[in-house]
């Protein structure tokens, strides 16, 4: 018994016992974040018609340093309920192979968490509608990289001050509540799968990438 007295005296004396019980309130305030994030975006499911079983929220590790955003699901996303689990999602999977990098070793999601009719790209105005949402998706994951795949994720975060074609595989800047994250656009897998040509300019934009995780885990192990 005196022991187990000593034990439980030195797990609050030495914070042991405050750190765990810390470290569990913020798991569960996360889990918290999360749910309600998902609240807010189901609220959006009208702008479609759609119901929120059709919602696609996102797939990886939320302690991803890296965070993919892409445009919006389509068919086989909806019915399977993960972003890029279709071609283009296949397509996905293997540049991140390429460097070295598992589905699971990041955080992938889009810019619009529902089906637009006929996939057709969503337009301005529901990317506006969506915006606050993303942000807050961002900010709950706090990636080191945001790879922004596409024109539409691109437009999300800069309106149209750039071209997809001509900002490519340079690096910019997103703030969002007084931080600073560093995101690359590159190309959407989908268009590479309409234009293959176009890869050799997406495997530079990889293995930059690729050089910038090397050296974030090479700080932060």
């Amino acid at each position: 018994m005196d022991n187990l007295k000593l034990i439980s005296d030195y797990y609050h004396f030495s914070e042991v016992f405050d750190r765990l019980i810390y470290s569990k309130k913020n798991q569960n305030n996360k889990k918290n974040s999360f749910e309600n994030l998902k609240k807010e975006i189901e609220k959006l499911s009208t702008i479609y018609n759609k119901n929120i079983n059709n919602l696609v929220f996102a797939d990886g590790s939320k302690n991803a340093n890296l965070m993919i955003i892409g445009e919006a699901p389509g068919s086989v996303e909806e019915k399977m309920q993960k972003p890029f689990v279709g071609d283009a999602g296949k397509l996905l999977d293997k540049m991140l192979s390429s460097i070295n990098l598992l589905r699971k070793d990041t955080y992938i999601t889009n810019v619009v968490n529902f089906r637009p009719p006929d996939n057709r790209k969503p337009t301005t105005t529901e990317i506006n509608q969506f915006f606050p949402l993303i942000k807050k998706h961002v900010d709950l994951i706090k990636p080191k990289i945001i790879l922004l795949l596409g024109s539409t994720a691109l437009e999300t975060f800069f309106n149209k001050k750039y071209s997809i074609t001509k900002i490519r595989g340079t690096w910019l800047e997103i703030q969002i509540n007084n931080k600073i994250y560093d995101c690359l656009p590159s190309f959407h897998p989908a268009f590479l799968l309409r234009q293959p040509d176009q890869k050799k300019f997406s495997w530079v934009d990889l293995k930059l990438i690729r050089d910038r995780l090397a050296k974030i885990n090479s700080v932060y192990g």
